[in-house]
């Protein structure tokens, strides 16, 4: 690994001399070229975004407005009446007429691109920032107002126009960024130096492409300061190690909790830090808690399915708890796809006389995938079979790509405000654990990604009548009658809360349904003591989820307590607390295990 250097090495080595400084920033660069030439190729994109289709998409909408002058007339006459209106107001300043630049153009007050005080005050930095917002206001209204494109092109042409604006933000480059400009200032050119350090350091992570630095890996271990909470494997197979906890609490409730996490990432999305650990949590209130924690696959797991997620892995972690503790019945809970995986196994199990589900619980979980917003642009039948011609030598899918698509539902902040960070102002990332979690992604076997993008996404299948087949069995979730907690985020931007709240129309057995602030990680992951984010509940289920909305109560702090008084009705009398493990299940590891271990980044860095 190149050892990167600190900026006082920099101080020492060239004295701040502008063309020694040159010849530093000459002599990084070089180094740059010299390791990529001894990298492998790299794969033609680090995400699902699939350049064929980009292309065919913005020729449809090109042919499409050629026959539409209008829509171009009309918003190119606001464009230009703004920026010659910008232009006067510069020209008042730079004449001494004004002080400060008039608004032309309101931004988003929650841009965070934009929250430097110098984008308001400084002239050039102000002219740069509102000759951007009208350019690219003026893009979006051409963009979002083509006449005759089906839904599914309009936002594909939505999506990648702002994928495209957004990347020529003038907070993107060195030269208009006020931080980086004073940085470089202040530094004289040292965050420069060390920008392109940082920049060598991600190619070379990412074997000849940019996988950028998020977080501080070194701040973290798994088992000593995030997934740290004490417990024992008890039981594994190829798909799943299952982890039980040490109580706590000398007696529990009689009914066990399971927490099963999306198998895109790892278990410890539940287990963070102690002071925001969701299993700490759990078990301070006496519950006996039992966590999945899936593998992360590589080729010889290829031929796995969903329908082996479903029955090898959350159906075999919950006979291993009823076998463990003697209980009939679990409260189980699933995040995300682990909610799908979940949802399917109550399905199945829905009219079996042995259904060993007391609850079920979904977070940010999508039922009805018709409308999934963004990620929608990704999901159609040509580019599924590209991708599926794309993974079929590997067996499965690198989960660095399905990560680096999530990254560019939210580019500002899961990638430009790291570009800015780590190469402009040449800073490294912070310890954040959400960030630490987001980066440690987990790969899929190709079966079932690809079963899960056509089955779902594509097909809409998991919410349709008698839509998935698993075993000898079609689903259907009009059958669930188990009691049902929905919990989806205001802000999610991976599992729009309406597709979530859709299940409220199809499942059965008493449903309670809470709306949570921010979004999909944060919002759900936001303990009672910082007293963040806020949620909405109403008891009433209307028929559309803006009803509901506008019918529900705003609560402040975290929705967790209200989940607990929920799920505690169905938890059973308070008991002697479980032993760990037993002769049967015997401890095979501690906790966290060695499954999550796998593929872990922080050990390649």
């Amino acid at each position: 690994m190149v050892r990167q250097k600190q900026p006082t090495d920099y101080h020492q080595e060239y004295n701040f001399d502008p063309l020694q400084l040159s010849q530093a920033i000459m002599f990084a660069a070089m180094k740059t070229q010299n390791a990529l030439q001894t990298l492998e190729p790299a794969e033609a994109s680090p995400s699902l975004i699939n350049v064929e289709d980009m292309t065919e998409t913005f020729q449809t909408a090109l042919e499409k407005l050629s026959a539409q002058p209008d829509k171009i007339i009309s918003a190119s006459q606001e464009y230009f009446k703004g920026t010659f209106q910008l232009w006067q107001n510069s020209l008042g300043v730079l004449s001494g007429q004004k002080e400060t630049m008039d608004e032309v153009i309101e931004g988003n007050s929650s841009d965070s691109r934009f929250k430097d005080e110098m984008w308001y005050k400084n002239p050039f930095f102000g002219y740069a920032r509102q000759s951007y917002l009208l350019w690219d206001r003026w893009i979006k209204d051409i963009a979002t107002n083509i006449e005759d494109l089906d839904p599914k092109t309009s936002l594909k042409i939505q999506f990648y126009t702002r994928q495209f604006t957004d990347s020529l933000s003038p907070s993107n480059f060195p030269w208009s960024n006020p931080k980086a400009v004073l940085k470089t200032i202040d530094s004289k050119g040292m965050n420069l130096i060390q920008g392109i350090n940082n920049l060598l350091r991600d190619f070379e992570y990412g074997k000849g492409q940019i996988k950028i630095k998020m977080v501080d890996h070194d701040a973290f271990r798994l088992g000593e300061n995030i997934a740290a909470t004490p417990g024992k494997v008890i039981f594994q197979n190829e798909l799943i190690q299952l982890i039980q906890y040490t109580p706590t609490t000398s007696t529990v409730f009689q009914i066990p909790i399971l927490l099963i996490p999306p198998c895109i990432n790892k278990f410890y999305i539940y287990d963070l830090r102690p002071d925001n650990s969701f299993v700490k949590w759990l078990l301070e209130r006496g519950h006996s808690v039992f966590m999945v924690s899936w593998i992360n696959p590589d080729q010889r797991l290829s031929e796995k399915t969903f329908e082996d997620y479903v029955f090898e892995g959350v159906g075999s972690a919950i006979n291993t708890i009823l076998d463990l503790t003697g209980a009939k019945k679990i409260n189980a809970v699933g995040f995300c796809i682990g909610g799908n995986i979940l949802g399917s196994y109550a399905a199945y199990m829905a009219e079996e006389k042995n259904d060993p589900l007391a609850t079920t619980t979904y977070l940010a979980t999508l039922f009805d995938f018709k409308n999934p917003g963004d990620l929608g642009v990704f999901i159609d039948e040509k580019q599924i079979s590209q991708l599926e011609k794309r993974i079929s030598q590997k067996g499965y899918l690198e989960g660095q790509i399905l990560a680096q698509t999530f990254n560019l539902l939210r580019a500002n902040d899961l990638i430009w405000w790291f570009v800015i960070n780590n190469y402009f102002l040449g800073q490294e990332p912070t310890a954040f654990d959400l960030l630490y979690w987001n980066s440690d992604s987990t790969n899929l076997p190709s079966k079932m990604f690809l079963y899960y993008l056509r089955e779902m996404f594509l097909n809409n299948n998991f919410i349709r009548p008698n839509g998935l087949k698993l075993k000898d069995k079609f689903l259907d979730l009009r059958k669930i009658k188990t009691p049902t907690f929905l919990f989806n985020t205001k802000d999610d931007h991976i599992a729009p809360w309406a597709c979530g709240y859709a299940a409220t129309k199809v499942l059965q057995g008493p449903i309670k349904f809470v709306l949570g602030g921010s979004g999909h990680i944060a919002g759900v992951f936001n303990p009672p003591t910082v007293n963040k984010y806020g949620y909405w509940t109403y008891d009433t289920l209307v028929d559309k989820a803006e009803e509901w909305f506008s019918s529900a109560t705003q609560n402040q702090g975290s929705w967790w307590p209200e989940w607990a008084g929920w799920v505690e009705q169905y938890a059973g009398n308070k008991i002697k607390a479980f032993t760990v493990g037993s002769p049967k299940y015997p401890a095979l590891e501690d906790a966290p295990g060695s499954y999550v271990q796998i593929g872990q980044y922080q050990q390649k860095a």
